[in-house]
Order: C-alpha cells, then structure tokens, then sequence
C-alpha cells in the first residue's frame, strides 16, 4: 500500500506545510534582516558599506552551500542535511551575539549561519518535494515560495517589534531557538525521502498498465545540463531574483526611511508585500500546472521590475502601500516556477543539485545587490544606482524567460 492509498489525505501535503513553515524562517532570516541592519551598525560601530558587505559576503556562502546541500540531500538524505543545518546556526548565533570585530562577526554572521540557514533553504527542500509530487508539482513548489514569502511578511515586522523591547543579540538568539524548536522535529518526524513510485500521479488502471510506456531518453549527466541553453537561461533569471529579493531584504528599509518614512511604515510596506504575495500562490501555483510556465515567469519578472521603479517614486505611505500590494501580486513564484521547469526538463535525479547551483546566481545576485545598495547610497547619496539596476534586470529577465521551452 501507497501514501496514495492510505486514504484521502495525501502525505506528500504534510511535507509541503513543513517545508514551508521552515522556508519562512530561513529566507526569512536572510532576505528580511532590513530591521536588523541599522541597530547592528550602530551597535557595533560598523559603517554602512562595511556591514553592507558582511552581508554580502553571507549571501555568497549562502549561495555557494546551495550545491553542497543539494549534493549531501542525494548522498545522505534530506534529514541528515535538515540538522546538520541546525546545529551550524546555533552555533552561528552565540558566536553572533558575542563578537565585536568585523572580521569575527563575518566568519560567524556571514558565514557559518549562512552555510546553516542554506541546508534548511528551499534547495534542501526541493528534492524531496519533487519526488512526491508530479501531477501538482508546480503547486507543490509554489506552497513552498508561499513559506519564502510569508518569511518576508512575517519576519520583518516581526524583527521589527522585538527590536523594540529587546537588544538586536537578544532577538537573533530568539530567532535561533524558534528555528531550532520547529526544525528538529520536521526533520525527524515528516522529511521523508521515499516516495510512491509516479508521486501524486493517479494509480494506473490495468488498461494502462498493460500498454507499454515509451522508452525513456537517455538522461543527461550534471555537466552536460549545466551547458544548455535552459539552464543557462534559468540562472540568469534568478541572478535577476536574487538581486532585487536582497536589496529590498536589506536596503529597502533604509531606502525608504532615507526618503522620510518612518521606521514602523517602512516596515509595514516591505512587510505587504510578502502579506500579499501569501494568497496571490494560491491563484499562481494552479497556473502554474495549467499554463506555460515561460510565460508566468516572464510577467511575473516584467511586473516586479515596473515595481521597484514604483517604489522608488513614492511619497506618501497610500502610495507606498499600493505599490507594495500591486509588487506582491506577483513577488512570489520565480523560484517555484524555476525549480519546476528543472525538473521537468532535467528529471528528478538531478534537480537538488542543478537547483543549488542555479540558486548560486540567484545568491550572486544577492551579493551584488547588498553591496551596491550601500555603495551607491555613500557614493552618489541616492538609491536609484542600486534599485534602479534592479528594475531594470527584472525588465532583462522577463525576456530571456520567455524563451525558456514549455513544459510538455
């Protein structure tokens, strides 16, 4: 007897919802630190660009821990990977929250949490959705983009409140055993590696089953995957996501209190957006199936360039609000959309891999994009150089995505 068969409940649902939760936390934690950046500056006597590329520098070991988690998820199981990843922030944390010099605060808050919080990230998570699902794959993923999202809705407000009852260290460590409390238990009790055979695909009659399928092609080796032209294609459009994800994550509170908006709207903007974007998955992870994924991701990238050249233009916090809900219509399903259309196109052997290593453009984005923001801003005294680039990558990616191939 399958999951399938147990009964009407598909399991493969429970490992979505705690992907998710763990998804909101980690992402959360990297891309919705806006709160955390000026009080950590402040406290530690660090410049903006000094801590802009502690930052940065964190977003490159995220990304470059995506390949090897991708890698120990194959070879070891996405358990082993889910609290391997624990134990590295909680290390991370102490070493944070007691550490005064810039070169300690980047080994532990750029690097070791970085590499932490990358063995809980999406790319961990993606190989054992993609097995349990197949029929509603591009929903399933999208849940998980739902958990990114809501990691930016949730945490950055919530970041925001605790910084005012509490020192920026004590929030990082209640973050680190909220993190620590959900992820120990999914990881020993709902992460499961085996799947049914086909996934979510509906248990094939006797009819069927006595056709015989179509021989399989020959599947391509990771090298050779890495040198076509659609992951080619599909690296560059997360670069484009990495960048404007982080830049918002990091720079966009600071950006718009630059621009005379209190610290509490500014964060309730950013946090919007990620409000929004929670119930616009629903809608754009059934599409996901139904629709050619080329063109979903090509107007979600053109919508959330126009967006950011929004944001940059407001002045009074409706407009703000109104831009931040417009931009979360659409701020999800890039990295849904991307690992499914791997998978499709690759298979399921080599999605975790393939994803970590795209996903590395997305976290070299990333890393351009926190420097730059505060770069631009003490170089030139406006933000428009870093959010200006922004927009206009995302205008660059929605073209390349849509001549990525369709799904069938």
């Amino acid at each position: 007897m399958t999951h399938r068969d147990a009964g009407p409940w598909y399991f493969g649902w429970n490992i979505v919802a705690a992907a998710t939760v763990m998804t909101l936390l980690t992402v959360g934690m990297r891309l919705g630190i806006g709160p955390l950046f000026l009080p950590i500056a402040q406290d530690l006597g660090f410049s903006r660009s000094l801590l802009s590329g502690i930052v940065a520098a964190g977003m490159l070991c995220y990304g470059l821990a995506m390949p090897l988690a991708g890698y120990l998820v194959a070879r070891k199981g996405t358990r082993f990977v889910l609290l391997t990843g624990v134990v590295l922030v909680a290390v991370a944390t102490g070493w944070s929250v007691t550490t005064r010099s810039p070169l300690g605060f980047l080994a532990s808050f750029g690097v070791l949490m970085s590499v932490g919080l990358a063995f809980t990230s999406p790319v961990a998570l993606t190989p054992v959705i993609s097995r349990w699902f197949n029929r509603r794959r591009g929903m399933a993923l999208f849940f998980l983009s739902t958990g990114s999202m809501a990691g930016i809705a949730v945490m950055t407000p919530a970041l925001g409140l605790a910084l005012q009852w509490a020192s920026w260290q004590n929030t990082l460590i209640g973050f680190a055993v909220v993190y620590t409390v959900l992820t120990v238990p999914i990881a020993l009790y709902i992460m499961r590696d085996q799947a049914p055979a086909d996934g979510d695909l509906p248990v094939p009659s006797a009819a069927a089953t006595a056709t015989p399928a179509p021989p399989a092609p020959k599947p391509l080796g990771m090298a050779q995957a890495m040198r076509t032209g659609t992951f080619i294609k599909i690296t560059l459009g997360l670069f484009a996501c990495g960048f404007s994800m982080n830049l918002l994550g990091t720079h966009g509170m600071p950006m718009l209190m630059d621009h005379c908006f209190s610290a509490t709207t500014s964060s309730l903007g950013i946090g919007l957006i990620g409000l929004v974007a929670i119930p616009s998955t629903l809608v754009l992870g059934r599409l996901a199936d139904r629709v050619p994924r080329r063109k979903l991701l090509a107007t979600i990238y053109l919508v959330r360039g126009l967006g950011f050249f929004a944001l940059l233009s407001v002045q009074a916090p409706w407009e703000l609000y109104a831009a931040a809900a417009i931009g979360g219509v659409v701020w999800a399903g890039s990295i849904a959309l991307s690992s499914a259309n791997l998978a499709d196109v690759y298979g399921v052997r080599l999605v975790g891999v393939l994803y970590g290593w795209a996903y590395l453009g997305h976290q070299a984005g990333a890393t351009l994009s926190s420097w730059l923001g505060g770069w631009g801003f003490e170089q030139f005294g406006t933000h428009w150089v870093a959010f200006g680039a922004s927009g206009l990558l995302l205008l660059l990616a929605a073209g390349v995505s849509l001549r990525l191939p369709d799904r069938r």
